[in-house]
């Protein structure tokens, strides 16, 4: 490979997909303040979109400034429950919080990513998804936190998918790739066209 493939991200399941997905690929995490930049976009009124996208765009660009020729993928993901926006939660009492208000209604998982080269944006998307979560009882959901807060508590919602928290959902309307935070495919379909990776 010509152009090494930098993941602006900490994430152990987005460094997962991308080893699974056999891309070659060396972690540079980006060092963001994302909650103050969260603060800023959510007080200039921006989507949960527009959100998603400028938070991955950040890190890619940081990384990519001290990178020069390399591709740099950044990646962000948000939770959009009738128009807020949840973050991970900070404590077990707020993940049954966001639990027990989410239960049987839909929420929007949005997840972008964003490739910067030589300090320019080359290749963007957001994928969604539409959940619908289970009328899980009280009694069920504070077991779950308490199972699984070390897991969840890294994740936007207070659950993980790929985890036990598959059953607190009813329907699930989108690529489960987007659910693990990342839009794999739509990533995948790019890195082939630009030769990075054999198709």
């Amino acid at each position: 490979m010509s152009v090494p493939i930098l993941l602006a991200s900490g994430s152990a399941i987005r460094a997962q997909l991308l080893e699974n997905a056999g891309v070659p690929f060396v972690v540079q995490t980006a060092r963001v303040d994302e909650e103050t930049a969260k603060r800023a976009l959510l007080a200039e009124n921006a989507t949960p979109r527009d959100i998603a996208d400028t938070l991955a765009e950040m890190k890619a660009r940081k990384v990519s400034d001290k990178n020069p020729g390399a591709m740099v993928l950044g990646c962000d993901q948000v939770l959009d429950f009738d128009g807020q926006l949840l973050s991970k939660p900070e404590s077990p009492e707020q993940a049954l919080d966001q639990l027990k208000a989410m239960r049987g209604k839909r929420h929007m998982l949005l997840s972008a990513a964003v490739i910067y080269q030589n300090g320019e944006p080359i290749w963007r998307h957001v994928g969604q998804v539409r959940l619908r979560m289970r009328a899980s009882s009280d009694a069920y959901l504070l077991d779950y936190v308490a199972r699984n807060w070390d897991s969840i508590r890294h994740a936007v919602g207070a659950y993980k998918l790929e985890e036990e928290g598959v059953r607190l959902f009813a329907t699930i309307d989108g690529d489960y790739f987007n659910v693990l935070g990342m839009p794999l495919l739509e990533l995948l379909n790019f890195l082939a066209v630009k030769g990075v990776i054999d198709q």
